[in-house]
């Protein structure tokens, strides 16, 4: 018999293709066919909008119907009052519906429900969980106010989030690395993203192709890559690098235009079928600046990629294991990206052998690993909370 029957999370919205939404969907799914959970999604906004990703008909959705989006074309003179209405509506509905269903855990994915979350009356137990890393989340930047006033905001702000946090029964972050941050908290715990897919075909690394994936946004650090990708497209021309993504395509199609690198990087769309596209190549980079976990190393790796990642917060460093599975390179220095890159490129017999070793470590990642820490943590939370 299941210590745990019924969980609930909350989340603004599904309808939006984000690692969030990912992430959630494919454990729910799984919690629902392998656990027998009964699984609620409570969300605030996208009415009428169908879920990105594909929810397993025993997943319960319900809306609140808030909406926040419309906050975004109305005047900031008003945005504040219209806020404040909106979050006195949305405690109060969310509290009606945790009430009506009863869960045994409440999940909060740090969003708006995260600041009062605590003051529900439903009786379940109160976990948050966290897809960002702590140093760039509620990160506060308005260039209309002086930089002082933008720190003392951003400390006030974080002051208010950790008094929530420590009230949680438990509050779970994606890495170690990130874990160690939270060093004002004792409630901390560390559970991976799961890897999405473990494909039977894989990649021979002998293709002269490297791919990169991820929005077209300056989180991801595309401009330092095609700057790197300069440097190593001078000693290997007859390499392509193919970087698949949506977003601000303008700004770096200048970049790579004026670097005369227009045959050789190529700006891809989004595709569905990523896992074909990770095994027509040989090398994976990771660029970003930041991340929360960073699913593109994984997914690159279960497909027998070796990665090349800049050792960014957060999640690189508990992922690759450098020199083994792939490399990695001291944040943002764009010649050690390039260098390493260019290795790879010149020891076949290597780039082989991390690659298989990639798709044999990221094995610790598969969903089902994943979910077995989730279930372990929900029963202990409950046990405990029974005792």
């Amino acid at each position: 018999m299941n210590l745990v029957n019924r969980i609930a999370y909350c989340i603004p919205s599904l309808y939006y293709p984000s690692g969030m939404e990912r992430v959630l969907t494919l454990k729910v799914n799984y919690m629902v066919e392998h656990f027998g959970y009964e699984v609620h999604i409570v969300l605030t906004d996208g009415k009428d909008k169908k879920p990105y990703y594909g929810l397993h008909p025993s997943v319960h959705v319900h809306q609140l119907d808030i909406n926040y989006d419309h906050l975004y074309g109305v005047p900031l003179y008003k945005r504040l009052f219209i806020y404040l209405e909106k979050q006195r509506l949305f405690k109060r509905r969310l509290n009606e519906c945790l009430s009506r269903l009863k869960p045994d855990i409440t999940i909060s994915l740090l969003r708006r429900d995260i600041n009062f979350i605590n003051r529900m009356t439903d009786g379940s137990l109160k976990m948050g969980e966290i897809h960002f890393n702590k140093s760039n989340y509620r990160d506060f930047t308005n260039n209309r106010l002086p930089r002082f006033i933008q720190e003392i905001v951003r400390k006030r702000w974080m002051q208010q989030l950790t008094k929530e946090l420590r009230q949680l029964k438990a509050f779970v972050v994606l890495t170690h690395e990130d874990a160690a941050e939270w060093n004002e908290l004792d409630n901390v715990k560390v559970i991976h993203n799961p890897l999405p897919f473990y494909p039977d075909s894989v990649s021979d690394c002998t293709s002269k192709q490297v791919i990169a994936v991820g929005r077209y946004m300056p989180q991801k650090g595309f401009d330092l890559l095609i700057d790197a990708w300069g440097l190593v497209s001078e000693r290997h021309p007859d390499w392509i690098l193919r970087i698949y993504g949506d977003g601000m395509r303008e700004q770096l199609q200048a970049q790579i235009d004026a670097l005369d690198l227009d045959k050789s990087c190529l700006l891809e769309h989004s595709v569905p079928n990523i896992a074909d596209k990770y095994c027509e190549s040989s090398i994976f980079v990771l660029s970003s600046r930041f991340e929360g976990f960073g699913m593109v190393v994984v997914e690159a790796m279960a497909c027998g990629v070796p990665p090349v990642a800049f050792a960014c917060p957060c999640g690189p460093r508990d992922i690759v294991r450098d020199g083994e599975d792939g490399f990695l390179v001291e944040n943002g220095n764009i010649g050690k990206l390039a260098d390493r890159i260019c290795y790879l490129i010149e020891h076949e017999d290597l780039r082989k052998e991390m690659g298989r070793k990639a798709r044999e470590n990221v094995r610790r990642f598969e969903m089902e690993n994943i979910a077995g820490q989730w279930r372990k943590l929900f029963e202990s939370l409950v046990e405990n909370g029974k005792s």
